[in-house]
This record gives C-alpha cells, sequence and structure tokens, in this order.
C-alpha cells in the first residue's frame, strides 16, 4: 500500500473522488470545531467544542459545584452497566480540593477522569477517586462485588488521598475496586495506601483487573484481585497475590522467585512499550494531544525527569468527532491529513472507519465506542508505521461482521517500523451485553510490529437481552477473539474472554504476551457443540503450530461451564513443542463448572471441580 499523501486503498481513493467536493466545508466545519469562529464578528469560544458529554473543571470553579456534578453522574452510572451514556470529565492544571473540603470522586460505568496537564503533578486533587463494590442482592446490601465493575479510566493527575468526613472502613484506603476494560495511567498518588479491593462491604468481595500503567503509586493492596498487570510504574509495597499478579518494568515490584506461592511475575524491563496519547493545555492554553514515543527494554515512569518523550500535536490538527458525524465524513478528514478524536458517545457505524496514513492518531475520550452496523468492520487500520489507536470501544452487531478491527491486511504490502509500531491502547470490544452481536473475530492483527497495551476482547457472558445460555450460544456468536498472523507482536496486558473456538489464535514469530487472561464460554449446551474435531474443547491460548519463537508472561485460563457443568476442555494452553516457545508462570483455574483436563499439551493436572479456586501451575513450559 503506498503511502502517499492523496492515495489510499482503492475504496478510499473511489471515496475520495465521489467526495473531495465536500472537502472545503469539512475544513470549515472542523475549525469551528476547535474552537474557531465562524465570522470576525463571532465570540471566540472559550475551548474547543468537544460535544455535550465533556465537562472541563477549573481550579477556580467552586468544589461544591464541581462535586456536585460528579456525584450526579455517578448517580445515574453507577449501575449503567449496558447503558449508552458516555462522560469524560477532564481538569485543567491547578489544585481541586482542600484540607477541609477534599474533593471525592466516585467513578462509574462509561465515565473518564483525565488531568490536562503535561504533566501528572500538573493537576492536584485532594480527596479521593474511587471504585466500590456493587452489591446486587438484599436491596444492595449483600453479594457485593466488584466483579462487573468495567468501563471507565483514570489518568494524568495527582491524588493526595484525603478521607475527611467518610467513616473508619472507607477512610482506610483510596478503593478502586474494578475488573476488566479500566486502566489506571500516568498517576502520582500519595497520602495514603490504594486498595484494588473494596472490603467495607459484605461479601464475597471478589474482583477481576486490571491495569496500571506509567504511575507512581504508593502501598498497594491486591486484596482479591484474581489477576493485574502493574506496567512501568514504581510503587511502595504490594500487599498479596491471588492467581496471577504480574510486574512488567516496575520500581519496587516483588520478586517472583517463590511462584506460585506468591504468585508474582517480575519482568525487570518490558519489552516493547508506547504510553497512551493523552491532551493537555499548554503555557497558552492552547489543547494539544501529547503522542509518547515507543521504547524498547524499559523500567519506570517517562515523566520523572520531564515531559514524557515524544511528540506534541495541536489539537487543530484533530478531526473532532460527534456520535451524529458520518462515517464519509470522518474517512474524509483522514484522507486530508487529519487525526480523530471521538467524543464520548456511540457511533452507529456501516462501513469502514479507515486509518491508512502512517503516524495517524486516533484518540476516544469517554469511552467512545464504534458499532457494527451491517455487518461492517468498524475499524480498519493500514500496516504502515506508527498509528495509534487509543481509548475506543468496539462492538458487534446484529449482523455478522467478519471482524471487528483489522491491522493490515493479509496480502496487503506490509510497511511496518519495529521503531515505531502500530498501537492499540486501551481498546475494549465486546460481542453481546447491551445488545446482540455477531462476529466471526474480533481483532485480527495482519501486520509485523504491532504493539497491543491493554484490551479486553469479551463476548459477553450476561447481558440485557434476557437469554438463557444456550439461547446466547446460538444468538450472540463469536468465535475468535484475538488472531495474530503478524510477526514481532508484543501484547502487555491482553485479556479474552468466553468465544466459541479459540479465544486467542497466535500465527506469527517473534510475539510476546505479558499478562494473559482467559474465561473459556460459560454457554456450550453440548459436549458436541465444543468440539475441535476430535479433541474436547478449543484452549484458551494458542500458538500456531508453524510458529518458532514465542514469550509467554503469566497467563491463566478459567473454567466456569455454567450451562452445562460435564463439559471437558483438553488443554487450557495448545503450543508447538520447540525450544523457541516458551511460557512462564502459566495456569488453569476451576470455577466450580466444568474441567480443564491439563494445563498445556497433556501436560499438568486437570482443572476440576476437586480444587475450585485453586489454580493447577506450571512454572515453566517447557519444562528448563
Amino acid at each position: 500500500m503506498t503511502t502517499q499523501p492523496l492515495h489510499g486503498p482503492p475504496a478510499s481513493r473511489r471515496r475520495l473522488g465521489r467526495t473531495l467536493v465536500l472537502a472545503l466545508a469539512l475544513t470549515t466545519a472542523a475549525a469551528m470545531t476547535i474552537g474557531t469562529p465562524a465570522s470576525a464578528a463571532a465570540p471566540r469560544p472559550a475551548g474547543p467544542d468537544l460535544g455535550p458529554n465533556v465537562t472541563v473543571f477549573d481550579p477556580s470553579m467552586p468544589v461544591a459545584d464541581i462535586q456536585a456534578a460528579l456525584d450526579a453522574t455517578h448517580a445515574a452510572q453507577v449501575d449503567n452497566e449496558m447503558g449508552t451514556q458516555r462522560y469524560a470529565y477532564l481538569f485543567k492544571p491547578g489544585t481541586y480540593g482542600t484540607t477541609e473540603h477534599p474533593l471525592q470522586i466516585k467513578v462509574g460505568y462509561y465515565t473518564e477522569i483525565a488531568g490536562l496537564g503535561a504533566s501528572p503533578t500538573d493537576v492536584v486533587i485532594n480527596g479521593k477517586i474511587e471504585v466500590y463494590n456493587r452489591c446486587l442482592e438484599g436491596g444492595g446490601t449483600s453479594n457485593c462485588l466488584a466483579l462487573v465493575n468495567f468501563w471507565r479510566t483514570l489518568s494524568n493527575l495527582s491524588l493526595n488521598i484525603n478521607a475527611a468526613g467518610q467513616d473508619g472502613c472507607r477512610s482506610s484506603a483510596n478503593f478502586w475496586a474494578v475488573s476488566q476494560a479500566v486502566s489506571m495511567r500516568r498517576l502520582n498518588i500519595s497520602g495514603g495506601t490504594l486498595s484494588l479491593m473494596d472490603y467495607c462491604t459484605a461479601g464475597p468481595q471478589y474482583a477481576s483487573g486490571g491495569f496500571i500503567a506509567d504511575s507512581k503509586l504508593p502501598s498497594i493492596v491486591n486484596g482479591s484481585q484474581q489477576q493485574w498487570l502493574t506496567r512501568n510504574s514504581e510503587i511502595g509495597g504490594w500487599s498479596n497475590g491471588v492467581w496471577n499478579q504480574v510486574f512488567s518494568g516496575v520500581v519496587g515490584a516483588p520478586d517472583e522467585s517463590g511462584f506460585p506461592a506468591p504468585p508474582y511475575t517480575t519482568l525487570a524491563t518490558t519489552p516493547l512499550s508506547r504510553e497512551k496519547p493523552y491532551l493537555f493545555l499548554d503555557a497558552k492554553g492552547k489543547y494539544n494531544v501529547r503522542v509518547p514515543e515507543a521504547k524498547k527494554n524499559t523500567s519506570g515512569i517517562t515523566w520523572g525527569a520531564g515531559l514524557t518523550p515524544g511528540r506534541t500535536i495541536p489539537l487543530s490538527d484533530f478531526y473532532v468527532a460527534k456520535p451524529t458525524d458520518s462515517v464519509q465524513t470522518i474517512n474524509l478528514a483522514l484522507a486530508l491529513g487529519k487525526n480523530l478524536l471521538l467524543t464520548p458517545g456511540v457511533y452507529d457505524i456501516a462501513r469502514s472507519i479507515e486509518v491508512w496514513r502512517p503516524n495517524t492518531v486516533v484518540l476516544g475520550i469517554g469511552h467512545a465506542t464504534l458499532t457494527a452496523v451491517n455487518g461492517s468492520t468498524p475499524l480498519s487500520v493500514a500496516g504502515v508505521p506508527g498509528v495509534i489507536v487509543a481509548g475506543v470501544t468496539i462492538d458487534a452487531g446484529t449482523k455478522e461482521s467478519k471482524v471487528l478491527l483489522r491491522v493490515g491486511n493479509k496480502l496487503g504490502l506490509n510497511l511496518s517500523d519495529p521503531r515505531n509500531p502500530v498501537t492499540l491502547s486501551d481498546v475494549y470490544f465486546r460481542v453481546g451485553g447491551p445488545h446482540i452481536g455477531k462476529t466471526d473475530t474480533a481483532l485480527e492483527v495482519n501486520s509485523d510490529n504491532v504493539l497491543i497495551d491493554h484490551t479486553w476482547v469479551w463476548r459477553g457472558d450476561h447481558g440485557v437481552e434476557g437469554f438463557t445460555d444456550t439461547q446466547r450460544w446460538n444468538t450472540n456468536t463469536g468465535r475468535q477473539g484475538l488472531v495474530v498472523n503478524g510477526d514481532h507482536v508484543t501484547a502487555t496486558g491482553l485479556f479474552v474472554e468466553h468465544f466459541q473456538r479459540y479465544n486467542t489464535t497466535w500465527n506469527g514469530n517473534g510475539g510476546t504476551t505479558i499478562l494473559y487472561q482467559n474465561e473459556l464460554p460459560y454457554d456450550p449446551p453440548t459436549q458436541a457443540d465444543w468440539m475441535n474435531g476430535s479433541v474436547e474443547g478449543f484452549a484458551g491460548y494458542k500458538v500456531g503450530s508453524k510458529v518458532k519463537t514465542h514469550n509467554l508472561y503469566g497467563a491463566g485460563v478459567y473454567v466456569f461451564n455454567q450451562n452445562n457443568p460435564s463439559i471437558h476442555t483438553e488443554n487450557g494452553f495448545e503450543v508447538p513443542q520447540t525450544p523457541g516457545v516458551k511460557l512462564h508462570h502459566i495456569m488453569t483455574v476451576n470455577l466450580s463448572a466444568g474441567t480443564i483436563d491439563h494445563v498445556v499439551n497433556g501436560v499438568g493436572d486437570p482443572a476440576d471441580t476437586t480444587r475450585i479456586g485453586g489454580p493447577v501451575y506450571i512454572n515453566d513450559y517447557p519444562a528448563p
């Protein structure tokens, strides 16, 4: 594929030819979107138009007003698991809250809280930023857990923990009780303990996260978190592990030598990393996006000695999209050289948003969501250097899509660059849940040199559709979660769950995964529905038979065949038996229904109902 300025894929060229007459109007509209007056007589807006679901706070605003706005959104979102509302709350540089009047924020579904400083130290919140358990029975008094606390974001600020006014238990820590599709990035937290478990409610208090990156944190209580990845950070301490706690490039990380007691996996450096792009205000009050550069073999935070290394793009170089914008309009903006900022909301996508220019940034805020319409592939990324997609959720629609996000084409020209990888950061996928969803594959990576930095690829095990498990198996169809065909693909924080065949298939050489979490599907009606030819079931993580080199660190495959507890899966992991394919600290876990007969390639004891919640561990495969 050529990378010349006015040439893209053939379909893009045809559309460009049909729509170039709209360019002037589009350019004018985009300029107005970022705050340029329509005429000299018009008043200049105070900032960019980021849509009705983005609120920008200023430190001059009364704390009580900020608190009231955030409390109202939390009240609306705390139980809105499958809703369509999306929100981003952005804080201009300055200090919010005082010792006597702290700002205490609770974060609900589809809510992003972020600072607008160039450094996390530019925005200081004196107070708390928290997520508590949801108590799902007894009128909100029992069955309290964080297992469904998904889809929220916290980033780019300093938090001085202040629990003034809270009771004894609530005042003991800043609670962040979350599960998948929740990220903490670029944080500077001090003044107390950070707890990843909410231990102040009735039980069982389970949690299933999670992800931290580029943060400087105090002592951390892991508590009930089943698995967690902390990457390129500094921590004051870590309390414990449940099944699979992974640290990569973390200053202060615990030692892994006692594995599996405790179940720590620790890499001194991260082999490949790039931090997520972020909005910030410069010294003149102008909005920009900082795009961190890719790094190899690093540890610690990127902002300790100044501005995170990378490049700055003014927001005027972005097309600021709203959910009402057409794909045609968005693609024309991309063809004319714009980057793309997706403001909060749900976008119906009937044909692909096509990203084919090198170094294009697609940044979603407030959990912007692309929903496939008429079997579309909502997002298609060419195999060119430096494209970044961040902060975007992609939903399958009611008509089956072949794929929801494709990176590179199987037969296309590969122009990737190992120094400047295509990067997916906080990109999430859903098949079912808020509505019926169907896809063959969620994420397909055909290009070489791709970095996946935190994703949850989820075929819903529950939702608002009202299905029985058997109805869900036959209606919300998703065969494959992630398929990697490219070489030198790295995943840091890979969560893939409930797909009907292989959840993850890795066919490329030179791949690396650091923390993998998988639950096999809950809903196969019979063993016959869960057969891979003559083999019982599909492994949760498969490395292709032709692969010569692959590294996997800290990985778990869990089974909960609630629809038919008699179902067996032969192996949690399936890999070629070759010296270059190495699995370090892997496990299978039974969650009370079904059986995984072996951990990997016929090795390892069964994860069955005689050891519910007790992992079957293998330190290294093949054994040294």
